[in-house]
């Protein structure tokens, strides 16, 4: 039988937005489609053609069509979690829909922010448009990367998480594995590989090197931590941008994401630095 709280990921690592807003509402796709053949595979696709549709509609700039690209970000985004939430529900986790999931990700945002940038500077006719855009696109990348790490290792830490690992190297296992699975991850190491090591590093850098179980567990599981870094995850981000299309302020959208949203970042990264590190070290 469906349950939808069977469907969560964590409460706690989770975004606010997607616990209290876009979960629920994906809830009730998987409620209707549980008893169907449909996968959460052929969803994770519904989810990259919304956001390619998306990004069709950001190129005619006109209010209305701005407002309804925004929308079908949203519908992106809702779908993206309804594959994974599918995926809970029935335990059809496969490591195909693992990496074509983020695969997706990366090619909707490279085409949506594509657009917006090649919009913003055609009406314009000012290069800093695409500079901003580049950035964005870069930005949210690497953040929702970051968040994706701590949540990551959180539900590591819960033992909720059977298909993802920390970092997807391939590994012997993989090389005898799937051929599909193995080019998407081939694939996925490309895009994601060194967004993953960089992650390492920076939490290297915050931990102070400190590799023990007891202070990784406290590290892992903070609260603060976990809420800080949840709003720079995926479910935000593409949030924000709806409010903005819709609003038809993609200018403001693009300073909001460099700025406001790196500016997030820089606080979690600093927390966990120069608070959380040494409050668990002194507590210890």
């Amino acid at each position: 039988m469906y349950y939808y709280k069977k469907t969560l990921k964590s409460t706690l690592s989770d975004e606010l937005i997607n616990t209290y807003l876009l979960r629920p509402i994906a809830g009730v796709i998987v409620w209707a489609l549980y008893p169907t053949p449909i996968t959460p595979n052929q969803l994770t696709i519904a989810s990259t053609v919304a956001g390619l549709i998306a990004a069709g509609f950001y190129l005619h700039h006109e209010a209305a069509f701005t407002a309804i690209a925004g929308l079908l970000v949203t519908l992106k985004d809702l779908l993206d979690s309804a594959d994974g939430q599918l995926a809970r529900a029935r335990q059809q986790y496969t490591r195909i829909g693992r990496f074509l999931d983020s695969i997706g990700d990366f090619v909707v945002d490279v085409a949506v922010f594509g657009a917006i940038g090649w919009v913003l500077y055609s009406t314009t006719r000012d290069g800093w448009m695409i500079v901003l855009a580049l950035l964005g696109l870069v930005g949210i990348t690497l953040r929702v990367s970051y968040h994706v790490y701590y949540q990551t290792s959180f539900l590591h830490l819960e033992e909720k998480y059977q298909t993802n690992r920390l970092t997807e190297e391939i590994t012997k296992e993989d090389l005898t594995g799937e051929p599909l699975a193995l080019a998407l991850q081939r694939c996925f190491q490309v895009i994601y590989g060194w967004q993953d090591r960089l992650m390492i590093r920076i939490d290297d850098w915050c931990r102070r090197g400190r590799l023990d179980r007891e202070f990784s567990i406290r590290w892992y599981s903070d609260p603060v931590g976990l809420r800080i870094s949840g709003l720079i995850g995926i479910g935000t981000e593409l949030f924000i941008l709806m409010v903005c299309s819709v609003l038809n302020a993609l200018q403001t959208y693009l300073f909001l994401n460099v700025f406001l949203m790196n500016a997030v970042l820089t606080i979690s990264i600093l927390y966990r630095r120069w608070y959380l590190g040494p409050t668990i070290s002194t507590k210890g």
